[in-house]
């Protein structure tokens, strides 16, 4: 696609996240309500979702796509890598990621967004898996940071 046709399609995405999600205090719904958009709107998206640190372990939250594991394996991974390093990570080939956790064998490429609360402190990641190789680039890498704010308005 396009990069501005990409990043007008994120905008109109955004605006309509924007006015679906509520009150912060409605957490879950919100993430819910992210993953839904998202995972409808981007064909691309093949597996789109939230991971939660709970207890020190990354739990699954809302998510649409195949059957996910319920606990990553700590330290291992591309969401606990996003995690562990503190930033966006964005895999080519999920293949030559080493320790990559294959919940769904399609899954080519994925992009993991750290899910930051006001205070800075990472509370899991957003979590999107593609079928396509080298799905994702900075333009999914800038929104995707943009839309997981959107859980704090």
């Amino acid at each position: 696609m396009e990069n501005n046709r990409k990043n007008e399609r994120y905008q109109r995405i955004y605006d309509q996240i924007d006015g679906l999600i509520i009150d912060k205090n409605y957490f879950i719904a919100n993430m819910a309500t992210i993953v839904a958009v998202l995972n409808n709107k981007l064909d691309y998206f093949f597996w789109t979702g939230f991971y939660l640190l709970i207890n020190g372990e990354l739990i699954i939250g809302p998510y649409q796509g195949t059957v996910a594991d319920i606990k990553l394996e700590k330290n291992k991974g591309v969401c606990w890598a996003g995690i562990n390093r503190n930033k966006m990570v964005i895999v080519p080939d999920v293949e030559k990621f080493p320790g990559h956790i294959g919940c769904d064998s399609r899954s080519r490429s994925e992009i993991v967004v750290p899910l930051k609360n006001p205070d800075g402190n990472i509370i899991g990641v957003l979590d999107i898996d593609s079928k396509t190789l080298d799905q994702f680039d900075k333009i999914d890498a800038k929104w995707l940071e943009k839309i997981t704010e959107l859980l704090w308005k």
